[in-house]
């Protein structure tokens, strides 16, 4: 019988760097704002996931009046952002059940393809934990800043480019698993869910991502990820 899934939907952040007034979860992205392509990706690849938004919690009003003039009502639980992205994750596990697998997605990720996400749900009834990553195409420099100058001066450590992946989300895991790694305590090397787990040891597998699923950040990921959808329609 296969396991209940969940998505925890991570837009806690206010999108700085976005320079836009606006959170960039909300930004419109070819007649949706980002957030609704996102959620609707895994609505479409896993009809009936239980979803789990985390947003700021001044924001909760803005994401429920824009559902509703949109008719788009999902059922949801609406969760506050914490201090960091580890802390918005562990608050929203404490709504999920045991016995689930658990999808931890960027809000601002909202091109991930139906495909993906249906062949990552089938790999997880037997998996523990499943991460979408990419080769690096770029020449990789492994730099260290001088402490008394603060310039940037090779490090004597080489980095062989064939072993060098950049992780993306959603990644996936078993309930159980992600609640333990979660009842850790906060360390700044915890960057996304798989360095948390990798904490207490869950063994990670892997499969290759897609270079569309990009992480809406700037001006310019938005303009990108607009031409995207205007190639694919």
């Amino acid at each position: 019988m296969a396991k209940k899934r969940i998505l925890i939907l991570v837009a806690g952040g206010h999108g700085t760097r976005m320079g836009s007034p606006t959170p960039k979860q909300f930004l419109p992205l070819s007649g949706k704002a980002v957030l609704q392509w996102s959620m609707e990706r895994f609505i479409a690849a896993c009809p009936g996931i239980g979803v789990v938004t985390v947003l700021p919690e001044e924001h909760f009003a803005t994401w429920n009046n824009y559902c509703s003039s949109r008719n788009f009502h999902y059922p949801q639980i609406l969760v506050p952002g914490g201090f960091t992205r580890f802390h918005s994750v562990r608050a929203a596990l404490e709504r999920v059940p045991d016995g689930a697998i658990v999808a931890v997605h960027d809000g601002v990720r909202p091109l991930v393809s139906e495909n993906l996400l249906a062949r990552m749900f089938e790999r997880m009834e037997t998996e523990r934990a499943l991460i979408p990553v990419l080769p690096s195409t770029d020449t990789l420099k492994l730099l260290d800043r001088e402490r008394e100058t603060g310039r940037l001066v090779q490090a004597p450590e080489a980095l062989d480019r064939s072993r060098v992946y950049a992780a993306q989300t959603p990644q996936m895991f078993r309930s159980e698993d992600l609640k333990a790694a979660y009842r850790q305590p906060y360390d700044t090397l915890f960057t996304d869910d798989a360095s948390v787990a990798q904490g207490i040891n869950i063994p990670l597998s892997f499969i290759e991502g897609e270079r569309f699923n990009l992480k809406i950040t700037t001006k310019e990921d938005l303009i990108l990820a607009e031409a995207i959808l205007r190639s694919s329609s």
